[in-house]
């Protein structure tokens, strides 16, 4: 009776391992609560075959655009999604300030199909879910800008890029559904 007794315990303790291993692996591939970095403090809870290890500085590799929402309309009627065209005012700068391109000093907005890989990564992931007439401001790491090439003479490699971004059209419509090719012949 005593090894059958010990080989249930066995059972249930590998069962027991088997879940929580399997629970720490999901909340770790779904994203839960993952620092995006962080040290290790102390040793005080690590086990007594773990005490050789050192303090570990870590950052996850994905990166991404930070975004600050500026000016959000009160209705939002006209959202940007992937696969949809639509009309940008931005301003382009490096992080000492320099402006490297502006769409708003020409008078010109920038028109492209969202999400389709025809401007920089930052733009497709930071533009995403913005309503006509928001303002955003952009925050885009190199690798998701222009990478370590950069774009010579104006933007150097590895630089960090700062947009100030406006929604003026999706699809052709503007927050009050109208064309704006045809609202100057009202």
């Amino acid at each position: 009776m005593g090894k059958k007794r010990q080989l249930i315990c066995l059972a249930a303790a590998v069962a027991a391992a088997a879940i929580l291993l399997t629970g720490t692996a999901c909340m770790w591939s779904a994203g839960g609560n993952i620092p995006r970095q962080g040290v290790v403090k102390d040793h005080s809870d690590v086990g007594p075959s773990n005490k050789h290890m050192h303090p570990v500085e870590f950052q996850l590799p994905h990166a991404r655009a930070r975004v600050l929402y500026l000016y959000k309309p009160e209705s939002c009627t006209l959202q940007a999604h992937k696969g949809d065209k639509i009309k940008v005012h931005y301003r382009g700068a490096l992080t000492d300030g320099s402006v490297f391109d502006s769409g708003y000093d020409r008078g010109d907005p920038f028109e492209f199909t969202l999400g389709n890989g025809q401007v920089i990564k930052g733009w497709d992931q930071g533009l995403l879910g913005m309503c006509v007439g928001e303002k955003r401001k952009l925050k885009i790491p190199a690798k998701m800008g222009y990478g370590e090439r950069g774009s010579p003479p104006k933007i150097p490699g590895g630089a960090t890029l700062v947009f100030d971004t406006e929604l003026i059209a999706v699809n052709g419509k503007t927050s009050g559904g109208a064309n704006p090719e045809t609202e100057s012949e009202l």
